[in-house]
């Protein structure tokens, strides 16, 4: 009920002649083991109100490495989605606003688990479940249309760690190259990856994030004169290193 009321509140709102531009912040999100619902917000900073659909696909990863997006099924047991949900699945964002789904994980927590989530901005059409009159929707179409809007989406990726989640990080460092392993059962993450000349801050590589699931490694060359720097983020827990080649 509390959901419908807001949406027929933001009926009310005028709907801005401009275009939407949304922004759902960080691109990884993760759900801690003594959590079952997490809030993404939603950002608009365009100047017209924003129609969102939100999708949620599994992530399963194959023993070769690869990947395939699989879609939901329900729970044998009862009606209920086994894996995660997204509350509301339809956004309705003002300009200038923000609006929020939950997310509800449904489902055992015997292992950890991957999610594609996409917000998608969309036209508003009676068959998608958005409460606006067909006035209001005929009105957003032609604002849109007046000029070229490029409606962009984007996709996240949600981890859900297991009920009992175990952080081992084992390092492998020899004279060439520097490895780490997830003995663990949940993913760990490299964080803030700097490779720079040693003494030098100015032509550092690009920084970069990296995700090592359960059972599988993460690891680097060491050339002479350089310096590594990252963090390695073990659910709450953040160690700082520094490497050098």
């Amino acid at each position: 009920m509390k959901y419908l009321l807001a949406l027929c509140t933001l009926c009310w709102l005028p709907l801005s002649m401009g275009a939407p531009n949304i922004n759902v912040g960080v691109f990884y999100d993760y759900l801690a083991e003594d959590k079952s619902t997490y809030l993404k917000r939603v950002f608009n900073s365009g100047d017209s109100t924003a129609f969102i659909k939100v999708s949620v696909m599994e992530i399963v990863y194959n023993a070769d490495g690869t990947s395939e997006e699989v879609e939901l099924k329900s729970n044998p047991e009862n009606t209920a989605r086994d894996g995660l949900v997204a509350t509301p699945a339809r956004l309705i964002v003002p300009a200038n606003g923000m609006q929020g789904t939950r997310l509800l994980y449904l489902g055992q927590l015997d292992k950890e688990r991957y999610f594609r989530l996409r917000f998608v901005p969309v036209m508003p059409e009676p068959e998608d479940g958005f409460v606006v009159s067909s006035e209001e929707r005929e009105t957003y179409k032609n604002s849109l249309s007046a000029g070229v809007t490029v409606l962009a989406g984007f996709g996240t990726v949600f981890f859900v760690r297991p009920k009992h989640s175990r952080f081992a990080t084992r390092v492998d460092e020899r004279n060439d190259a520097y490895g780490l392993h997830n003995d663990g059962n949940s993913v760990v993450v490299v964080d803030q990856f700097k490779d720079c000349p040693t003494g030098q801050t100015q032509e550092c590589l690009p920084v970069t994030k990296n995700h090592i699931l359960p059972g599988r490694s993460f690891s680097f060359a060491k050339e002479a004169g350089r310096t590594y720097r990252f963090t390695l983020v073990e659910g709450r827990a953040k160690k700082h290193y520094e490497v050098k080649g």
